[in-house]
């Protein structure tokens, strides 16, 4: 079906909770791949579908302990794991080091990911610039969306970004306060480089509530809400 990449490109605002967010309220069958090579969090974050714990070593690493022989879309299910509210996710790699030793994965596993037939992907690439190889990755994607805040550094930095990936899409994550003039804000500043700029709420506490089980405050959150929105704009 579709492969949807985010990524940013400074600091940390919140690749890995708006790639979660967008999985849990995305309209079809959706696998969340963590596909940054610095490392993945949601086996720390979030309890597997039973409760227990996430194994960290069944995903991106033990896919690429078969994946030399060539890989095959198939193979994917075989590695990931079901978490809390039965969201699908291949999980990530635990550490940046271990991204030494598979420069080579990231184009067979960005077109397989693509080539899924049965499920969108949403991959959270964390931030660009650092692994140069995950670009391999983001060839294959069908949207490439890039996070930032709207602070002038992290809008200067995308800037830049922008004419390297060639996104197609911004997502702002933006204060609940001041949510529409930060978008449009943003929206100025990159123009007609990108097919849309969208928005998604700075919410910490709707991000502690999506480490939990589901449930309604989750749910009335700012984070769902907007993700809602943005899943119906990329969807």
């Amino acid at each position: 079906m579709a492969l949807i990449v985010l990524a940013a490109d400074k600091g940390a605002p919140g690749v890995t909770t708006a790639a979660t967010a967008l999985a849990a309220v995305w309209p079809r069958p959706v696998l969340l791949a963590e596909c940054d090579p610095a490392g993945g969090d949601l086996a720390y974050r979030l309890p597997a579908a039973d409760g227990g714990v996430i194994n960290p070593a069944k995903g991106l690493l033990s896919l690429g302990a078969i994946a030399r022989r060539g890989l095959e879309p198939a193979q994917i299910h075989e590695h990931t794991q079901k978490i809390v509210g039965g969201l699908d996710i291949l999980a990530g790699l635990m550490h940046g080091e271990q991204a030494a030793g598979l420069t080579w994965l990231w184009g067979p596993l960005g077109r397989s990911l693509a080539a899924i037939q049965n499920a969108d992907v949403i991959a959270d690439c964390g931030r660009l610039g650092t692994y140069p190889q995950i670009g391999d990755l983001l060839a294959e994607a069908d949207i490439t969306v890039l996070l930032t805040r709207a602070s002038l550094d992290h809008v200067a930095h995308l800037r830049e970004r922008l004419s390297i990936t060639k996104a197609q899409g911004v997502v702002v994550i933006a204060d609940p306060r001041t949510y529409r003039s930060g978008i449009d804000d943003v929206r100025r500043v990159v123009g007609p480089t990108v097919t849309f700029v969208h928005g998604l709420a700075h919410d910490p506490k709707g991000a502690e509530l999506l480490r939990g089980q589901w449930g309604g405050r989750l749910d009335r959150s700012l984070l769902i809400r907007t993700a809602r929105d943005l899943a119906r704009k990329l969807a």
